[in-house]
C-alpha cells in the first residue's frame, strides 16, 4: 500500500484520510450475496391459507351455546346457555345432548345426520386454559365441531365472497 507524504508543503506530515471507497465495494458485493441466499434458505411448502371473512352464525336450537369467564381468584366460569357447570357436569350433559340429538335424527345409520355444533363466547379477559377445558370436554364429549362466537369491530359490514 502506497501513502501519501505531503509532496509540495512546507509541512512533513503524512496524509491521515482513510479511503473508504474498498469499505464500500466489500459491503454492496455482500448486500448482494445475501439478498440472493436468504431466498434460497428459506425453503416453504406452498399452502393457499384461507381468505377472512366474516360469515354470520346461524343459530339452530340443538347447537350448544358456551359462555366462558374467569371467576374470582383465577377460577373459570363455564356457562351451559345460562347453567354454570362444572368439568364434569359439561362433559356429562355433552354426551347427553349428543346421544338425544342422534336419536332424534334416527340413529347412527341415518346417513343424513347433522350433529350440532359448539359455539362458544369467551371474554376478552378469560385466560386460555379456561378456554381450552371446555373444547377438550365438549371433543371428549362427541363434538366434532366447535366454534367461536367474537364481536366485529364496529363499521365493518358482512362481506360476501
Amino acid at each position: 500500500m502506497a501513502m501519501s507524504v505531503g509532496g509540495d508543503s512546507t509541512e512533513e506530515k503524512p496524509m491521515s484520510d482513510i479511503n473508504t471507497t474498498p469499505l464500500v465495494d466489500v459491503m454492496l458485493v455482500l448486500l448482494i450475496v445475501f439478498l440472493i441466499a436468504v431466498p434460497v434458505v428459506l425453503q416453504t411448502v406452498d399452502v393457499k391459507l384461507p381468505e377472512v371473512r366474516f360469515d354470520p352464525t346461524t343459530t339452530k336450537p340443538e347447537n350448544v351455546s358456551l359462555s366462558i369467564r374467569p371467576g374470582p381468584n383465577g377460577e373459570c366460569e363455564v356457562y351451559w346457555g345460562m347453567t354454570r357447570v362444572n368439568n364434569e357436569e359439561l362433559l356429562n350433559k355433552g354426551v347427553e345432548k349428543l346421544k338425544a340429538e342422534i336419536e332424534r335424527q334416527g340413529g347412527v345409520g341415518n346417513p343424513n345426520l347433522e350433529l350440532p355444533e359448539v359455539h362458544i363466547r369467551g371474554d376478552v379477559n378469560t385466560p386460555y386454559k379456561c378456554i381450552g377445558g371446555p373444547i377438550f370436554q365438549m371433543q371428549m364429549a362427541g363434538f366434532a365441531r366447535v366454534g367461536f362466537i367474537s364481536e366485529p369491530p364496529p363499521g365493518t359490514g358482512v362481506v360476501r365472497m
